[in-house]
């Protein structure tokens, strides 16, 4: 058991450069598929869209906060995080509550949302981070999740300073965030990620996404706000996760992440780029975007000091990469326990989230996006 290297933080933010968003989305497919099994893809997703349009007509999706109860931390300023949660049995693990506590440490008042259906010992113990619980129908995935939260929250705190957007897509953090977030908090106003990706357009991958200044965090919530939910998961990625950066960027606002694009890429040695195909071996290999948490997770981890694994990579690894399994030797056997623990999690449903079970598959299906 080796786990995590040395951190190293960047020494500065890399800005989201407005110019790369024009990457032609058809290489974000073809990098990772054959011509064959991309132009499958780009059939799946037009029928998606096609069927999903005529659904969302006729039989809207019907969301809705079923339950808003306070929490026991005392709000103590302007900086708010909004922090989504589900499991097909509605348990909240060790690991999401251990998470709640760590943003609560950096300064963050946790509004703490749930589209599942927690049992009451769950429900009662996320009480001891959080200022505000609310159950809701799970509809819109992450951002209609986040849409509703903001909402509730601006009854309380009308004029927050930093809105941070955060979920438990993520396995850790195995490495103190609060480098990170003093990095992230370095900026200045705007919006700001740990990573970049390419994939559909220049973005910030929303896993974790932080707003700072009035004027940003006002352009986030009316983002928020604007949203419909949809069946379509393509619409509410391209609307939702993507929309969001190129609204900020288009608006003016600074737009940068901790761990950029071109850095990871730059880390990655002859082997890793091999392992990733012959695109990769050769030449340019960086023109085809890819997911860096996914595709590049080792690079992360080991060079860049990254505190995360992404949770569909580990429990699905849909894109067939090397290595996946050895994810534990980068961890200490602490957190390799407490995340085994919170995979577990995933492995049981419960009668009472029956009715929402398939919805919610396919939500978390949806993790590899952020």
């Amino acid at each position: 058991m080796n786990g995590p290297g040395p951190t190293c933080i960047g020494e500065r933010l890399h800005d989201i450069d407005a110019a790369r968003s024009a990457v032609p989305r058809a290489l974000h497919g073809l990098a990772v598929h054959s011509p064959w099994r991309y132009l499958l893809r780009a059939a799946q997703v037009s029928f998606e869209l096609a069927s999903t349009s005529l659904l969302d007509r006729l039989a809207p999706p019907r969301g809705g906060v079923t339950e808003v109860t306070q929490g026991r931390c005392v709000p103590r300023g302007t900086s708010i995080a909004l922090y989504l949660h589900w499991s097909p049995s509605g348990r909240i693990s060790a690991m999401v509550r251990r998470q709640l506590a760590i943003w609560r440490d950096c300064g963050f008042d946790v509004v703490f949302i749930s589209n599942a259906d927690p049992p009451p010992e769950d429900w009662d113990a996320v009480s001891e981070h959080a200022v505000l619980r609310v159950r809701r129908r799970n509809t819109g995935r992450d951002f209609g999740a986040w849409r509703d939260g903001a909402a509730l929250a601006l009854q309380h705190w009308p004029r927050p300073y930093e809105l941070l957007l955060a979920n438990d897509s993520v396995l850790g953090p195995f490495r103190p965030l609060q480098p990170i977030v003093a990095a992230l908090r370095a900026g200045g106003e705007g919006l700001f990620g740990l990573t970049e990706s390419r994939g559909g357009g220049v973005h910030l991958q929303s896993y974790v996404l932080l707003a700072r200044g009035a004027t940003p965090v006002a352009s986030m919530l009316n983002h928020l706000a604007a949203l419909r939910d949809s069946h379509s998961k393509w619409r509410t990625v391209q609307q939702g996760e993507i929309g969001m950066t190129r609204r900020m960027l288009r608006e003016g606002h600074r737009c940068a992440a901790v761990f950029g694009y071109d850095a990871v890429c730059a880390a990655a040695d002859e082997a890793t780029r091999a392992s990733l195909g012959p695109r990769f071996a050769v030449g340019k290999p960086w023109r085809y975007p890819l997911n860096p948490t996914h595709h590049l997770w080792r690079v992360l981890i080991q060079e860049m000091g990254f505190p995360y694994l992404k949770t569909e990579l580990v429990r699905r690894n849909p894109g067939g990469l090397p290595g996946v399994a050895d994810w534990p030797d980068l961890v200490t056997s602490a957190d390799a326990t407490m995340i085994r623990d919170h995979l577990a999690v995933y492995s049981t449903g419960s009668p009472r989230a029956a009715s929402d079970l398939t919805e919610s598959r396919k939500s978390f299906r949806d993790a590899e996006r952020i």
